[in-house]
């Protein structure tokens, strides 16, 4: 029997035959189906990823018109940080312009954090209008909300990890309320900076971090800045698949926001003003590839056909079927994008 070479969710390599495969691709479809209670995978979705998986080549492509955008969170960290490439941020952006091809990008700080960027934004703005005068492709301004950076003892507020399993509710919600409403702060004058200085976009990248009440500061910065500066694109990026209930009674718009999944938190980004909304599914490194990639396709499936606006998959290690390794193997990155793209509709990665 013909076995085919793929991967474990933690990257470590793999040989199946085609009904392992299919049995751990019914199983993803199933999981997604269980936990988010999505619509299944019909049997032509199926066998389009099963020939995808099966396909002999080690890196793959999609078909021609099924092309999606290219877009980064944590931009300018991936060469002279996370690479160790001794390159500027600026030069970092022209690498990716005009040798790699990419068609956004995006300014970051090192700490990539709205409430560490607070004390450096004006340094930040003259460096987004230096990039504008430079490059041609748009570029984005990103960081995180990562509301937990306003707990004790770099915040101001308590920390309600600690309160809730004290049995202090009220206390933890009242924390998360307070730190959400610093933290829109914070992001509104932040973003509001990039914008006055040409920034051709912000991205919120891994909202919900913290739970509901971090995805509230997100959603309640867009709408604050789509208001002020309408012709600024917002893209936002979850944390996960499933918004955490932290606090449990916040609601954007009517919506309660714990809870909710993947075809939900797009609805809600595009209520705020999201012009473009970065969908999670994370990857169980203990599960095959196979596995995991039919359980992010059922997702995004389902995300897209209720989306009003273009869905970007987080496609990297970890998420969206990739493998848990610091560096993704690129037999299962492209497989994973092909899928992603032409069985999951997405927009891009």
């Amino acid at each position: 029997m013909a076995e085919y070479f793929t991967r474990m969710g933690d990257g470590e390599a793999l040989w199946q035959s085609e009904d392992e495969l299919r049995a751990d691709v019914e199983a993803g479809v199933e999981d997604a189906v269980k936990r988010g209670k999505a619509k299944p995978l019909d049997d032509a979705d199926i066998a389009h990823l099963m020939d995808i998986l099966k396909m002999p080549e080690k890196n793959v492509s999609v078909e021609r018109g099924c092309e999606g955008i290219h877009t980064f969170d944590a931009g300018t960290l991936k060469l002279p940080i996370r690479s160790a490439v001794p390159v500027s941020r600026h030069v970092t952006l022209l690498i990716h312009e005009r040798i790699l091809c990419s068609d956004t990008m995006e300014l970051c700080n090192t700490d990539y954090s709205f409430k560490m960027v607070k004390n450096c934004a004006p340094e930040e703005a003259m460096q987004m209008e230096q990039a504008q005068q430079d490059m041609i492709m748009p570029v984005f301004y990103g960081a995180m909300p990562n509301l937990g950076l306003y707990t004790k003892p770099d915040g101001q507020f308590d920390n309600w990890a600690e309160l809730l399993p004290q049995g202090k509710i009220k206390e933890a919600m009242d924390a998360q309320e307070g730190a959400a409403e610093q933290c829109y702060e914070d992001m509104l004058y932040i973003s509001s900076l990039q914008a006055e200085a040409g920034a051709c976009g912000i991205q919120f990248d891994t909202a919900g971090a913290s739970g509901d009440a971090d995805l509230l500061a997100a959603l309640k910065t867009t709408k604050a800045l789509k208001e002020k500066y309408p012709d600024t694109c917002v893209t936002m990026g979850m944390a996960n698949e499933f918004t955490l209930g932290m606090h449990g009674k916040l609601e954007f718009e009517g919506d309660k926001l714990a809870g909710k999944y993947p075809r939900d938190q797009v609805q809600s980004c595009a209520k705020a003003g999201v012009d473009m909304y970065g969908a999670v599914i994370n990857t169980n490194s203990s599960r095959s590839f196979a596995w995991n990639l039919a359980r992010s396709v059922t997702y995004v499936k389902e995300c897209t056909e209720v989306a009003t606006i273009p869905v970007l998959v987080n496609a990297g290690m970890g998420v969206g079927g990739i493998p848990l390794s610091a560096v993704a193997p690129t037999d299962a990155t492209t497989r994973a994008s092909k899928a992603l793209l032409e069985i999951g509709k997405a927009d891009g990665l």
